[in-house]
């Protein structure tokens, strides 16, 4: 493989990052291209990159994957070396198209009140969901499955040429389900710039569906999120490619 991460880690040294923690967003001029060409490469192969968002953030790196991509060893993955929580993040176009809603919106209970995030403005779950033709759908297989079934439905509900409304989304997916889909923003990067916004950029310069996997990558020791440091060597090691949000906001926000 010729996108690997000894390379990106000679673009961070030379951006000065050096691997560690990333503030607010460069310039346009300041920004490294090449950690995010290579991202937008390696999603068009199928292949994970490894996003962190920002240390003034939520300060998390994910894996990320191309919806479409996830099969059962990708799950494994997810589960076993990242860790967090897998969810599927589509864009809005395909949201509003199959009328999902931002889950604290439906939800009628105390709890759900007063729902302040200390990193952003507002959470962007929507449903959880599981396909139909699963089983329990919390083994690997069950959510592969319903991952590249919403890969799927969101290819088809962004193509203005199709008529995928909410009924056929509810003839696919049942709810409550072990796949958390999340909801990008309207304008992506110019409005909000988190994981899910940041893999939809990717997935768009790739021009794939608007369909993305992402699952924080927690420290089996303090368990904590893993440090960029400590993200960039699971990278290097996994030759999988490590890209900072900053960068992915100045070439592509």
């Amino acid at each position: 493989m010729t996108h690997s991460t000894t390379d990106v880690a000679d673009a961070d040294r030379e951006s000065g990052r050096g691997g560690g923690e990333s503030g607010a967003a460069p310039d346009r001029e300041r920004a490294n291209p090449s950690a995010v060409e290579r991202a937008v490469a390696a999603f068009r192969r199928g292949e994970p990159v490894l996003v962190h968002d920002a240390a003034d953030r939520e300060g998390e790196t994910d894996i990320v994957y191309p919806a479409g991509a996830v099969d059962a060893d990708a799950v494994v993955r997810l589960r076993a070396d990242a860790g967090g929580l897998i969810c599927t993040a589509v864009s809005h176009e395909v949201a509003d198209a199959i009328e999902l809603p931002f889950l604290e919106d439906e939800l009628d209970h105390p709890a759900s009140a007063d729902h302040d995030l200390a990193y952003d403005d507002r959470s962007s779950f929507s449903l959880p969901v599981n396909h139909r033709e699963t089983f329990t759908g919390i083994t690997d297989d069950d959510r592969a499955l319903t991952i590249r079934r919403l890969a799927d439905v969101a290819d088809a509900a962004a193509d203005a040429n199709e008529d995928y409304d909410a009924e056929d989304f509810a003839a696919e997916f049942r709810t409550p389900g072990h796949v958390h889909v999340l909801r990008g923003a309207p304008d992506l990067l110019d409005d909000r710039r988190g994981h899910t916004e940041l893999g939809l950029a990717l997935a768009d310069a790739a021009g794939l569906p608007p369909a993305v996997v992402v699952c924080e990558m927690l420290d089996a020791e303090t368990g904590g999120a893993r440090t960029p440091t400590d993200a960039l060597d699971y990278a290097r090691r996994h030759d999988l490619v490590y890209v900072e949000g900053a960068d992915v906001i100045g070439r592509l926000g």
